[in-house]
């Protein structure tokens, strides 16, 4: 069955959540693989602080690794639906993603929040530098380091074990506030349900009154807590919910 596209009129705003799944469509291996294991090492190894600690170089392998397969695809359907979507709503569109390929930007988005931090991008691990643009795919063995005190970068990631950026949450906080009072609209779209806080965002944007859909390939954690639950790939039937 066709969904019907959401009812957004020129006063409406709408909050959007993103997922691995929304990525998957496009190529991109999940963060996790199969058995949750990156060449026999758990990926909590080269995902945490602890795991960079020990061993650098592996965990710039790993990234490395991942940025040479995220070079390679293209955003689908699905998230150029969402990028036209933002030019039609403006200032009233927020799109929160958990994804971290750097996809929802090549497609144009920009009202967005990368809950957990973007592939592309790196920092230090030691001084103030600004995180900063980074295509490079190092060769194995390497760890790069900072032109400004000589420290070692490390990829601008949430890791395992490290809180999101306050200022993300903050602006998700502020997007809902200025949407008190109007037509309020939460989607998410390729997501499990099971990583919070990203999780519970349903449950703070229904308390601002919002109206709820989900779109999953898969049963999700989470799907009682939503008004609408459509079953399918994100790719297909964004574009017609969002009627773009």
């Amino acid at each position: 069955m066709v969904p019907a596209p959401l009812p957004l009129d020129d006063q409406s705003w709408l909050l959007v959540l993103t997922g691995a799944g929304v990525s998957a469509e496009s190529g991109v291996p999940t963060f996790r693989g199969i058995d949750g294991l990156w060449r026999n090492f758990p990926v909590e190894q080269v995902a945490s602080p602890e795991g960079f600690d020990a061993d650098p170089a592996q965990v710039w392998e790993f990234y490395s690794e991942r940025r040479a397969r995220a070079q390679d695809v293209l955003p689908n359907p699905g998230h150029a639906a969402l990028a036209a979507v933002e030019v039609r709503l403006g200032e009233r569109f927020l799109l929160v993603t958990q994804n971290v390929d750097g996809l929802h930007r090549r497609a144009g988005s920009s009202r967005l929040v990368e809950l957990h931090g973007n592939l592309f991008t790196s920092r230090c691990s030691k001084c103030a530098r600004p995180p900063f643009p980074d295509t490079t795919v190092y060769p194995a063995g390497s760890v790069p380091s900072c032109d400004v005190c000589g420290a070692r970068l490390r990829p601008h990631i949430v890791w395992f074990g490290e809180m999101l950026d306050e200022r993300s949450l903050a602006t998700i906080q502020a997007f809902l506030e200025r949407a008190q009072g109007s037509p309020l609209f939460f989607l998410a779209a390729g997501t499990s349900g099971a990583v919070y806080p990203a999780a519970g965002l349903v449950d703070v944007a229904r308390r601002g009154g919002a109206k709820s859909w989900l779109v999953n390939a898969e049963p999700a954690d989470n799907a009682h807590h939503f008004d609408t639950v459509v079953r399918g790939k994100s790719g297909e039937l964004l574009p017609l919910l969002l009627g773009v």
